[in-house]
């Protein structure tokens, strides 16, 4: 099978993505009742690059290539020449002699996509600053395990246009569902990526009315890692804009509350709403480890059938 990456979900078909929201499924239901006996990657590596904090990136990634039967290797920049100025291209070469595929979790996407261009096993984007693509993954499979196909619902991000935000219209192109976008003026996700999903996604700046009748609501920290100097000034600039048990109740009676965490309660989100049975972000979190398993299988062994 020739190389495949996963840097963005537009690098999957839309039978792809369905496919592998399904297998993260199986995956997870095998998990709950066999045990961890399904170990297809034995003595497999994931080389795994941080040059950003992370919980639950981390945490899922190990423990999949773990419970597959592999091992996960943990770089951060001071665990590599990357942090001593060595040319990316120079260490994917050299990691695709060691490793059977990399995860990565940095700053630039042009960084990555120079990455995955010199690879020859599979890169997988963990966050950069324009994409989150495995969060996705994760929001995808909750959703379609609590309420079926996400096909012709609609789904409305609540926020900043930030990768969250790009990674959710991409969804929404992928998935085949509606998205509503509200976010305060001068924060608008890149207008490129945004004509490129065409009348699939919506833009306001009205959250009340962005709400109304939606199936999903979804949300992000108002300043994301690398923008603390703006906290302030975001939060004055958010002022209208915290997700609220109350604007749920604008939403369809089943309505479900997504949020890649972590959170700040008091914020973006009511200090309560993670206590609403409508919030179902624990299960969102814990997806984050079957969605992988089922990504890492499928770039390294194709579609099975078990």
């Amino acid at each position: 099978m020739a190389t495949r990456h996963f840097l963005t979900l537009l690098d999957l078909n839309p039978d792809e993505l369905h496919y592998l929201i399904q297998r993260a499924i199986t995956i997870k239901s095998n998990l709950k009742t066999q045990g961890p006996r399904y170990t297809p990657l034995p003595n497999r590596t994931l080389a795994m690059i941080f040059e950003k904090s992370s919980t639950r990136t981390r945490v899922s990634f190990e423990t999949a290539m773990t419970q597959l039967g592999g091992h996960a290797l943990f770089l951060s920049p001071r665990d590599s020449q990357l942090g001593r100025g060595e040319p990316i291209a120079d260490t994917s070469r050299v990691l695709s002699e060691m490793v059977d595929a990399v995860m990565i979790r940095t700053f630039s996407h042009a960084g990555l996509e120079a990455f995955a261009d010199a690879s020859t096993v599979p890169v997988i984007n963990a966050l950069t600053d324009d994409y989150h693509p495995c969060q996705l993954l994760a929001d995808v499979m909750t959703w379609t395990e609590l309420r079926g196909s996400t096909k012709g619902r609609t789904a409305v991000w609540i926020g900043d246009g930030n990768n969250m935000c790009h990674s959710w219209i991409n969804a929404a192109r992928q998935f085949d569902f509606q998205l509503r976008i509200c976010c305060p003026k001068g924060y608008e996700p890149d207008q490129d990526i945004l004509a490129a999903a065409g009348e699939r996604v919506t833009l306001s700046h009205e959250p009340m009315q962005a709400v109304q009748g939606v199936d999903l609501i979804t949300t992000d920290v108002w300043a994301s890692m690398g923008q603390e100097e703006e906290q302030a000034k975001r939060v004055a600039d958010f002022t209208g804009f915290q997700v609220t048990e109350a604007m749920l109740d604008h939403a369809k009676e089943d309505v479900l509350f997504l949020h890649c965490l972590p959170a700040h309660r008091g914020e973006e989100i009511s200090e309560t709403l993670l206590d609403d049975s409508r919030a179902v972000v624990w299960q969102e979190a814990g997806n984050r480890l079957h969605a992988q398993k089922a990504l890492i299988e499928f770039l390294l062994l194709g579609k099975v059938s078990n």
